[in-house]
């Protein structure tokens, strides 16, 4: 459970520093300007720690989970997804 909990301050951290990163100004979006000189590198650079810290720590989870066989711990494993896919859908939906 506590990795589950981690996970999601973890999404919660990636969507804040998303956010800072690249999402589209509204005004900018709402009158046609799409611009993407820098953007994609900057939001990448922004995300790269914590995805990175977080893919780490979802593999050894993973692992265990495999090594032990304690499939409970799959299911919790399998929310922290969830909560990542909907982390990422709510930053793409800002681009």
């Amino acid at each position: 459970m506590t990795l589950l909990m981690l996970n999601a301050v973890g999404a919660v951290l990636y969507v804040f520093a998303a956010s800072r990163g690249g999402w589209a100004i509204p005004e900018e979006r709402a009158a046609g300007i799409h611009v993407t000189t820098g953007e994609p590198f900057v939001w990448f650079l922004s995300i790269l720690p914590i995805v990175t810290i977080f893919l780490v720590i979802n593999l050894a989870w993973g692992t265990g989970i495999l090594t032990r066989r304690h499939w409970q711990g799959g299911r919790l494993w399998l929310m922290a997804a969830v909560v990542w896919l909907g982390a990422l859908a709510v930053d793409f939906a800002h681009h």
